[in-house]
C-alpha cells in the first residue's frame, strides 16, 4: 500500500534557487521506509535555511519504490530528483548515479533504510564548512544491528582496512557522510568501493575528518548485507591498495617483484654453473635448473608488465590531458 507524504511550508520557497545542498539516497526495495524517510529529509532540508535538493537513486527496485516515488514527484518536484536505473547496479553505482545528477555544492549521502538519521544532516554540513574539510565521515557510536553478522565483521574489516591503506577510521561502513561537490564527482565509483570511499578521497589528497552520529535499529524489511560479501570486499582492497601506493608508478611495484625474482633465478643458475665446472656435476636432470630458468623468465614478464603499465599510465593522464596532482584551493 502507498502511504502520503506531507509538505513541510518552507520547502517550495528554498526550492526556487539553485540548491546549495544535494541530501543523495540510494534505495533498493524500500517502499515501506520511503514515506517517513522523504518527510524527514524535506523537514531538515527546511530547517537548513538555505536552497537544498533530495536526489533518490532507485537501483532497480522490485517492489512499489519506484511507483510511490514517481507518485509523490509531482508535489515535491521543486526539491525532489528521482533518478531511476535500468537495473540493479548496487549502491555503489546508485551513489555515483546520485552524484552525477546532484547539483549542489555539498553532497550528504545517506542510506534509505531509516537507520541513518537525517537530523545529523546539518552536523556534517556545519563540521564540513567550519574545518574547511572535504569530506566528513559519520561514525555510528551506538549501532542498532545484529552483533554476530554485524557488528563483529565491520569491527574486523574496520581493522584491517585501517592497517592495510593506513587511512584510519573508526567507521568505514556508515553512509551519512558530507562531501564537496569536487570531491565527490572526482572519485571513481565502481564495483563494491562505496565501502572505501574514505580511502579513495585520501588518494586524491583530501582532507577527511569523522563525527559521531546516531544509528537507529531497522523498522522495515531486512538488510541487504550479508557475509557472502566478504569476499568482494577483500579483492576490491587488494586493487585499492595497487591503486593507492603504485596507480601512478607501477613499474615500481612489478619492477621489485621483477627484480627478486631475476636475482634469486640469476644467482641459481650461477650456483649450477659452478657446479658444472669446477665439480663436473650433473646438472640437466635438477629440478633447481628449471626453478632457476623459471624465476629468470618471471623476472622478465614482470619488468615488461611494469614497463607496458607505466606507458598505459602515461597515456591515461597525456590523453586525458589530467594533472598527476590535486589542487585543493588556492591562496591569493
Amino acid at each position: 500500500m502507498i502511504q502520503t507524504v506531507s509538505k513541510p511550508h518552507k520547502a517550495s520557497a528554498e526550492s526556487l534557487q539553485t540548491p546549495l545542498v544535494s541530501i543523495i539516497v540510494p534505495v533498493y526495495n524500500e517502499v515501506e521506509s520511503i514515506p517517513q524517510l522523504l518527510q524527514e529529509l524535506l523537514t531538515v532540508g527546511a530547517h537548513l535555511n538555505i536552497p537544498f535538493e533530495v536526489v533518490l537513486v532507485d537501483d532497480g527496485s522490485t517492489d512499489q519504490t519506484i511507483d510511490l516515488l514517481k507518485q509523490v514527484l509531482p508535489e515535491f518536484s521543486s526539491v525532489l530528483k528521482v533518478v531511476e536505473l535500468r537495473r540493479n547496479y548496487g549502491q555503489t553505482a546508485a551513489m555515483a548515479a546520485g552524484f552525477a545528477q546532484a547539483s549542489g555544492e555539498i553532497f550528504v549521502t545517506l542510506d534509505g533504510d531509516l537507520q541513518n538519521n537525517p537530523e545529523d544532516i546539518p552536523n556534517l554540513i556545519q563540521h564540513l564548512i567550519v574545518t574547511e574539510a572535504d569530506m566528513v565521515v559519520g561514525w555510528r557510536q551506538n549501532r542498532q544491528d545484529a552483533v554476530v553478522s554485524r557488528k563483529i565483521p565491520s569491527y574486523i574489516a574496520n581493522r584491517i582496512i585501517g592497517a592495510m591503506t593506513g587511512v584510519r577510521f573508526k567507521d568505514y561502513g556508515c553512509s551519512l557522510k558530507a562531501y564537496r561537490k569536487e570531491l565527490a564527482q572526482e572519485m571513481p565509483l565502481y564495483g563494491e568501493l562505496h565501502r572505501f570511499i574514505p580511502v579513495l578521497a585520501s588518494m586524491e589528497g583530501a582532507k577527511i575528518e569523522q563525527i559521531p552520529v546516531s544509528h537507529r535499529s531497522r523498522q522495515y524489511g531486512k538488510s541487504k548485507y550479508n557475509l557472502s560479501r566478504t569476499f568482494k570486499v577483500i579483492l576490491d582492497l587488494g586493487m585499492l591498495l595497487f591503486l593507492k601506493r603504485f596507480f601512478t608508478r607501477p613499474l615500481h611495484m612489478f619492477g621489485r617483484i621483477g627484480m627478486v625474482a631475476m636475482t634469486l633465478g640469476v644467482v641459481t643458475l650461477l650456483y649450477l654453473v659452478g657446479q658444472k665446472v669446477f665439480f663436473h656435476a650433473d646438472i640437466g636432470e635438477r629440478p633447481l635448473l628449471m626453478l632457476g630458468i623459471l624465476l629468470v623468465m618471471t623476472g622478465i614478464q614482470l619488468i615488461s608488465t611494469g614497463l607496458i603499465a607505466e606507458l598505459q599510465i602515461r597515456t591515461y593522464f597525456e590523453s586525458q590531458q589530467k594533472p598527476p596532482y590535486k589542487i585543493r584551493r588556492v591562496h591569493t
